[in-house]
């Protein structure tokens, strides 16, 4: 590992008193850590599993990155982390007495803290209580050394668990993106999820559709392995912006595996943020 990859941060305890991440926390909310200045943090979320959470937040980081925007990513989905693999980043993360945890970053420069950057066997299944995983989650907030951040991805699980309900108690979410597949349960899945966030107070975004069809790479045509896509009635019922339909692309696949995702651009995605 080298150093850049596992010591990047930018600012110091005092340059980041002023901070709006530093100030007094409302609520449940709890304080950032003292080396942390967190300008926006931004939840992405999904009302199920399997359908490209953390490819969308991966692509949305890499396109803030491109702009010249200091990103980092919390990779919130502790049984099932996938970001490091992703940007092909390995721990162990450094751990101080008095500091805290250092985040490892991918070659773009995006800070990264997951669960399997504290782990000593990458492959080691979390078997762990929803309390605890969520208090983990926490710990990414308040323990981390995120250093001077313009964006704070949160990669979720999926649902409306314990950990979604930490991020956003204990964390100062600005607003949320959801992410779903076209199938006809969207509107169910889609509507769970944003209810939740109502209730939290905590604006959305919008929603992105992954899996909206697969280009044939012979004749061009799209072709909705998934079924029709539904997804422009149901944000409309939902008074939501559609802010992106992604195909099945094979190319971003690879790049995952091969832990190279800080070369996609994905030019699929249309989201603009403060």
């Amino acid at each position: 590992m080298s150093e850049r990859e596992c010591n990047n941060s930018s600012c110091d305890k005092s340059s980041c008193e002023g901070c709006s991440s530093r100030q007094q926390p409302a609520g449940f909310q709890a304080a950032a850590n003292a080396y942390s200045c967190i300008r926006r943090v931004i939840g992405v979320v999904s009302g199920k599993g399997g359908v490209g959470k953390s490819l969308v937040t991966a692509s949305l980081a890499n396109q803030l990155a491109a702009k010249g925007y200091k990103v980092g990513i919390l990779d919130a989905d502790i049984t099932g982390p996938s970001i490091p693999k992703m940007y092909g980043v390995h721990g162990p993360a450094e751990v101080t007495d008095e500091e805290g945890i250092t985040p490892c970053y991918a070659k773009n420069g995006i800070a990264l803290m997951s669960i399997n950057l504290l782990l000593p066997d990458e492959s080691a299944p979390v078997i762990w209580r929803g309390p605890i995983i969520a208090n983990v989650v926490k710990q990414f907030w308040t323990d981390v050394i995120w250093g001077d951040l313009d964006y704070l991805l949160v990669d979720m699980p999926p649902g409306t668990g314990d950990v979604p309900l930490t991020v956003f108690q204990s964390l100062p979410v600005n607003e949320i993106v959801m992410v779903t597949s076209p199938q006809d349960l969207v509107q169910l899945i889609v509507n769970k999820a944003l209810n939740m966030a109502e209730q939290m107070k905590i604006p959305v975004k919008g929603i992105i559709e992954n899996y909206s069809y697969f280009k044939c790479p012979d004749c061009g045509k799209e072709i909705q392995i998934f079924g029709k896509s539904h997804i422009d009635e149901a944000a409309a019922e939902l008074g939501l912006k559609v802010l992106g339909k992604m195909p099945v692309e094979p190319a971003f696949a690879e790049a995952a595996d091969k832990g190279e995702f800080h070369k996609v651009e994905n030019a699929y995605l249309n989201v603009e943020f403060e």
